[in-house]
């Protein structure tokens, strides 16, 4: 019999993903505190430890002294203010460090021990590395904000938003790897010892899944996924352009639905000769145009997730229907609620660091009730299968 994953498995991915949440929305506070270039070197091992001594303290800040940030914006703080900003961007990398232990461990005792199939080794292997590649593209992207051209062009210290958007991109990827594994793997443990498939009764996968009705909700989902993502993605280049900070009212913008033509494309953002440059450049580093695409983004998908939960309150399509898909639909629509909440509020108080980063981490749990969706619709694993029937076939519960 091949091996099915235990709940154990699936209790450690679930744990993964939750410091992957945790280290999304302690680099949030940590960009909304402006805290993100307070630390000047990349020090895998010894930058665990932080500052001891006084001596040790003065030579850190003496560091932060020769950024442009201090020069252009914190030339007056103290040291004590400084501790402040050290201790949550430090805080944020030994997060991260302590991801890839939790990480690594146990996927190598997993897999030497053989409690794992080969094809979820690799693929977890995979989220290993992403893990380290995360590591460097968050100093990638510190190292854009340490840039004297700053001092150069007289232009506010900040990290790059492209730069910013991978390396949140890149969490949110590690995240839902983690999160939509380990949710699956749990629900084929519990299949293979007799429960039921998403709830449903019917026991008839195949039937279920091959319904017209079924297909499209499913085909919906799916599309409704790659716009919430999408959707938090815009909110990582309005964050890295403080785009937020800009017309704090809602629904309109300047008394407009819309600014005018001639703001959302501004020249002045073109760097080519012939300015065919300015329709992306526009999109990606004009703050108004980055603010009104993510309210477009923001709106169509709370209208997708409302339309996709009122399909569910047809009798024809609530009946044919897993319960659990009902329920995780009906989920998805409360949460895009309480995010789009969130997200005028954290607009009409000029981005307050709470409200700011529970949007921030409304985003991962919007994307989580999506996900489930999607695994509310997925077929058990070949190796649930096979167990399941397997103890049917034997009249009792092996353990795999």
């Amino acid at each position: 019999m091949p091996p099915l994953p235990s709940p154990a498995v699936g209790g450690w991915l679930m744990g993964s993903a939750t410091l992957v949440f945790a280290i999304i929305v302690v680099g949030g506070v940590t960009r909304l505190t402006e805290s993100g270039l307070s630390i000047t070197e990349w020090k895998p091992i010894t930058g665990v430890v932080p500052p001891l001594t006084q001596q040790e303290w003065e030579a850190e800040f003496a560091k932060y002294k020769e950024t442009p940030e201090f020069k252009l914006l914190n030339h007056s703080i103290t040291i004590e203010d400084f501790k402040f900003i050290f201790f949550w961007e430090w805080g944020h990398r030994v997060l991260g460090r302590l991801i890839g232990v939790a990480f690594v461990g146990p996927l190598a005792y997993f897999a030497l021990r053989k409690k794992i199939d080969g094809r979820m080794t690799r693929r977890l292997f995979g989220l290993g590395l992403l893990i380290g590649a995360q590591g460097a593209l968050g100093w990638y992207m510190v190292k854009s904000g340490l840039d004297n051209k700053h001092l150069e062009d007289g232009s506010v210290p900040r990290v790059s938003q492209y730069r910013l958007a991978a390396h949140l991109g890149t969490a949110f990827l590690l995240y839902l790897g983690m999160f939509g594994t380990g949710l699956s793997v749990i629900k084929d443990w519990k299949y293979a010892r007799g429960g039921p498939w998403s709830g449903s009764t019917t026991g008839d996968i195949n039937k279920i899944l091959s319904n017209p009705a079924v297909k499209r909700i499913k085909v919906a989902s799916w599309a409704l996924m790659g716009l919430v993502f999408v959707t938090a993605m815009s909110g990582a280049f309005v964050a890295g352009l403080d785009a937020g900070l800009l017309y704090n009212e809602f629904p309109l913008m300047g008394g407009r639905l819309a600014p005018p033509s001639d703001e959302l494309f501004d020249p002045a953002y073109a760097k080519s000769a012939d300015k065919s440059d300015l329709w992306w450049r526009s999109i990606f580093e004009n703050p108004t145009t980055v603010q009104f695409d993510h309210r477009v983004l923001a709106i169509t998908t709370y209208l997708g997730t409302t339309a996709l939960w009122l399909q569910t309150l047809k009798p024809a399509v609530r009946a044919a229907l897993p319960p659990i898909a009902t329920t995780a639909i009906r989920a998805a629509f409360t949460m895009a609620n309480i995010q789009v909440l969130l997200g005028i509020s954290t607009l009409l108080y000029l981005v307050p660091v709470p409200l700011a980063a529970a949007h921030q981490a409304g985003s991962v749990m919007l994307l989580s009730a999506m996900t489930h969706v999607l695994i509310s619709f997925r077929r058990p694993g070949a190796a649930a299968r096979l167990w399941r029937q397997f103890n049917a076939t034997t009249g009792k519960k092996a353990q795999p």
